[in-house]
């Protein structure tokens, strides 16, 4: 009989279900059930109000958009550190992880004094009619930051095991180098890609701290849903927040079901052009 690393099933099972209810699941539903304080009618009240609207298409449109690039432009970064060798390569590969280290707060003063009207690049922007700071394009910059080392590092891994021998075969039978990479690589590449996607959009969804430095925070143009949780703490209307915070949450959970379906739908597509 083979003996297993790990206890058996019944006793992993438990450790694993019981660590997941008390850290996830449990505060999830302390977190529900405090929000039915308000009442049903409180709650469609609140949910329905222009500015918690507008908050909330913010956040939510604002962080599809910041994962979205961040897809293009990380997989580009982590193909270029991948497949090439230059100097310099590893201090630009440590980079990569400065917003996973840097404290949010940090990153949004730092983000506001070079965007800001008189910073470094917003004094320059500012004669051309871009305006980045204090709008909803100082948002995306600041989701856009946070989120775009979850893509390059889910990425880099498998980008290193492909082999480039289909790459080479796909050469050998006439393909040009742009078909090469949206039909061989990019199909085997799209669920990762998805996986990236993911993770940027659920840190950019929620982030607060280096986006109401630069937001501005005006309601109704540059105002993020995050704070309008904490304005509503702060007035000690725990329900309110907590009302907020599951529809956030919920409006979260449907965008990544639906970015699981399209991963699931995805590696089914991959095994098939295998």
């Amino acid at each position: 009989m083979r003996r297993q690393v790990l206890p058996g099933f019944g006793l992993s099972f438990g450790y694993a279900l019981t660590y997941l209810g008390l850290i996830v699941l449990l505060p999830l539903a302390a977190l529900a059930w405090k929000a039915t304080g308000i009442g049903f009618h409180g709650l469609i009240q609140l949910l329905s109000g222009p500015r918690t609207l507008a908050a909330l298409r913010l956040s939510l449109f604002g962080a599809l958009l910041a994962a979205s690039i961040n897809a293009v432009v990380g997989l580009l970064i982590g193909w270029v550190l991948v497949r090439y060798r230059f100097p310099g390569r590893r201090l630009f590969d440590a980079l990569v992880d400065l917003p996973f280290a840097l404290p949010t707060a940090v990153a949004g003063i730092a983000l506001t004094t070079l965007y800001a009207p008189n910073g470094w690049l917003g004094r320059w922007l500012e004669p051309l009619g871009i305006k980045v700071a204090y709008t909803p394009i100082g948002v995306l910059v600041a989701m856009v930051f946070v989120g775009f080392p979850f893509v390059v590092r889910t990425l880099q891994p498998v980008l290193a095991s492909l082999e480039r021998d289909v790459e080479e075969a796909a050469e050998s039978l006439g393909a040009r180098r742009h078909q090469t990479f949206f039909r061989v690589i990019l199909p085997m590449l799209a669920p990762t890609l998805l996986t990236g996607f993911a993770l940027a959009l659920a840190r950019a969804v929620g982030e607060y701290g280096s986006v109401i430095f630069i937001a501005g925070n005006i309601p109704m143009h540059s105002e993020i849903a995050p704070l309008l949780i904490v304005q509503k703490l702060e007035q000690f209307d725990t329900a309110g927040a907590a009302a907020l915070g599951v529809a956030l949450l919920l409006l979260s959970f449907l965008l990544l079901v639906v970015i699981a379906l399209l991963q699931r739908w995805s590696n089914r597509w991959a095994e098939r052009a295998a």
